[in-house]
């Protein structure tokens, strides 16, 4: 894919040099040729749609023009709609895409997403009813034998407005390297639940078993991200079927986050109240209080990255180390998302570091 465009209508409420200037910047970056357009109306956006070029769009609040996410045509797999706002899950085309609420910068991580979800490719496979309850599948070229898998969990501090899309451009880097990459989205608490959190992460691990790809399921890591890593090392206490559990900064002392209101407050919202009024709940998801949770791992933590998360890390390790747990710890240069940032040096050590603990050469 060589070539996309990005039209911003202009109703949105933001300033449309800075949308352009950040556009830009990030068609560069992925080497892509593209345009950013302003468009008046609903009829313009329709007519950039026809091109049949992948295209990002900020539709704005305009009626007309947001409903044109849901039209159906040739357009619609090569189409993501962003809104910078808050505005919760919007209908769209089938293939199409929706992301919101993540601000100007989040027009940085549609367009990564737009690109690389037609450059690569991945089969979505659903594990239950619900529209956020699948894993996006990729295998690497020629797998004509069992492959490792590394299950991919995204963070954005539980919340909704995050989504497996965080996870992309590592789910294709690792399946460059020998892996199956299994991305999995699940329902978030602030829209669901803590416990619904649980159980989708839970059964889209599970859901391997049915999977109809060359995948060793005896060489399973578990990958997460931020609140993503929280996720991962529960699952892999729960599931007992894991091979590496890997969190990417993660945020490893829930008590802790509670205490000091990390991410404004995040962890008392996901969990539903703060420690001393949801004790078991605290009891059975934070790392801090499940080790030695039995299973090899790989804690990863960027030296320039926040520094509650920082200690955090630390302090997991200790405690996981005296409790027994067979625990690696890499502290490198690198910031919050240099540990999913495939061309970051901190990623590189990350990934030889799981390629030798499944074995593959």
């Amino acid at each position: 894919m060589s070539a996309a465009q990005v039209i911003v209508a202009t109703g949105v409420r933001a300033d449309h040099d800075l949308l352009a200037t950040v556009a830009r910047g990030e068609l560069d970056r992925l080497g892509v040729t593209g345009t950013v357009t302003i468009v008046d109306g609903a009829a313009a956006v329709r007519e950039r749609l026809a091109a049949g070029t992948p295209t990002v769009v900020v539709p704005g609040r305009d009626p007309d023009t947001r409903a044109l996410m849901a039209l159906d045509g040739p357009h619609a797999a090569a189409t993501v709609w962003y809104d910078i706002e808050v505005t919760g899950p919007a209908p769209v085309a089938p293939g199409a895409a929706h992301l919101y609420g993540r601000g100007v910068w989040g027009l940085v991580w549609a367009i990564r997403h737009a690109v690389l979800r037609l450059r690569h490719p991945a089969t979505r496979i659903g594990y239950g009813p619900g529209p956020e309850q699948y894993g996006e599948l990729r295998l690497p070229p020629a797998a004509d034998q069992p492959v490792p898998v590394a299950v991919l969990l995204h963070g954005g501090f539980w919340r909704s407005v995050w989504a497996a899309d965080l996870m992309d451009a590592l789910a294709v880097d690792l399946a460059a390297r020998g892996f199956a990459a299994w991305n999995l989205e699940y329902r978030r608490p602030d829209r669901s639940g803590w416990a619904a959190t649980v159980s989708d992460v839970a059964a889209g691990l599970s859901a391997l078993s049915d999977v109809d790809a060359p995948v060793d399921l005896d060489r399973v890591a578990v990958l997460g991200h931020s609140a993503g890593g929280q996720l991962a090392l529960r699952v892999a206490a729960d599931h007992g079927r894991v091979a590496l559990a890997v969190p990417l900064a993660g945020v490893l002392d829930l008590a802790g986050g509670d205490g000091r209101g990390i991410g404004t407050g995040a962890v008392t919202a996901a969990l539903g109240g703060p420690r001393y009024e949801v004790p078991e709940v605290y009891a059975a998801s934070d790392p801090m209080a499940r080790v030695p949770i039995g299973v090899p791992q790989l804690v990863v933590q960027g030296a320039d990255d926040d520094l509650d998360l920082i200690d955090f890390n630390r302090r997991y390790v200790a405690a996981a180390r005296a409790a027994g747990d067979d625990v690696r710890y890499v502290e490198e240069p690198g910031d919050h998302f240099s540990v999913i940032d495939p061309a970051a040096p901190l990623w590189h050590t990350t990934a030889d570091a799981l390629a030798t603990a499944l074995k593959i050469t």
